[in-house]
């Protein structure tokens, strides 16, 4: 197993604007909700920050706005020792979801990217190109999608690993689907995937689409846990820890950055979808994106029952 790790985040940062509430208001309703809060979000950034909680390093290429929450993320990233050489910024509003979470942990989440359009496949391909020695790269849906595929086809050229998490969903171009050596959706993105719109309820639909996308996947499954495709055409399966769901924002990210994180170690593909379950099953169980994520004490205590 590698001691060295070093994952490159290419994807979103956003400020998250998050409303608690009993329940969500039918159309033209007004309700009192419970609390707000705001924090660090993004599924590029919330993975960075994930991986970077069992060490190593993490960079992040991404753009921000001149504006003060662009000057706050930045900051947010260097506190967390995220490499931030490659953030760019650009005149205008950074990127922010409002966010809505009900009694049962349930949350439903509008993304407004701001500066993270105004990436470009040049600015992907030159981050790449200087960061040295990386092992994996991610992608996410929230920044335009030639831009993350011109960072896997350089992560490749690089010998990298490259890992696509399809949110939020839309249809994957066939360039940046030629790229992406891992594919991690949920399962509402995976029946997004699929010709029929079946959702991974058995091992022969998930075989069946990885073989017709020519990708591997890690399913995330919720509560179920997640299921990967391996090299000679079995499904392997690794349950969710048993716990009680307050806030599952962000609990998607989790698991691909610790799943990220574990492919970089060499550790054994089972062993990262189980630590993938772990740290999505933990941060669930607290309120908020990245304030719910295991410190990197937690997290050193989560792998040392994984590896």
């Amino acid at each position: 197993m590698s001691k060295e790790s070093h994952i490159v985040i290419v994807g979103s940062t956003m400020i998250d604007m998050v409303a608690y509430t009993k329940r969500v208001p039918a159309a033209g309703e007004t309700i009192f909700g419970e609390s707000f809060v705001t924090g660090f979000g993004g599924k590029g950034a919330n993975q960075a920050v994930m991986a970077k909680r069992f060490g190593g390093s993490v960079s992040m290429v991404n753009t921000l706005g001149d504006d003060v929450f662009g000057d706050s993320v930045l900051k947010n990233f260097q506190e967390q020792g995220v490499d931030t050489t490659y953030i760019a910024r650009t005149a205008g509003a950074s990127g922010v979801a409002p966010i809505w979470v009900e009694e049962d942990g349930t949350n439903r989440i509008i993304v407004i990217p701001g500066a993270n359009n105004a990436m470009t496949p040049d600015q992907a391909q030159s981050a790449l190109e200087g960061l040295k020695s990386y092992q994996i790269v991610i992608g996410q849906l929230e920044i335009p999608q030639a831009v993350t595929a011109q960072a896997f086809k350089t992560a490749h050229q690089h010998g990298a690993i490259t890992i696509l998490n399809p949110a939020p969903f839309a249809k994957i171009s066939p360039e940046l689907l030629a790229e992406s050596d891992w594919v991690i959706p949920n399962e509402t993105e995976f029946a997004g995937m699929h010709p029929q719109g079946l959702e991974p309820t058995s091992d022969e639909i998930i075989l069946e689409l990885a073989a017709t996308l020519k990708t591997r996947f890690a399913v995330t499954l919720g509560e179920k846990g997640a299921a990967l495709t391996t090299l000679d055409g079995r499904v392997i399966r690794v349950s969710a820890p048993k716990v009680t769901a307050i806030d599952s924002t962000g609990a998607g990210d989790a698991f691909v950055g610790s799943f990220g994180y574990a492919l970089s170690i060499g550790l054994p593909e089972e062993q990262a979808l189980a630590l993938g379950c772990a740290c999505a099953s933990d941060s669930v169980t607290r309120l908020g994106t990245q304030s719910s994520y295991p410190t990197p004490t937690q997290a050193a205590a989560i792998l040392a029952t994984i590896a």
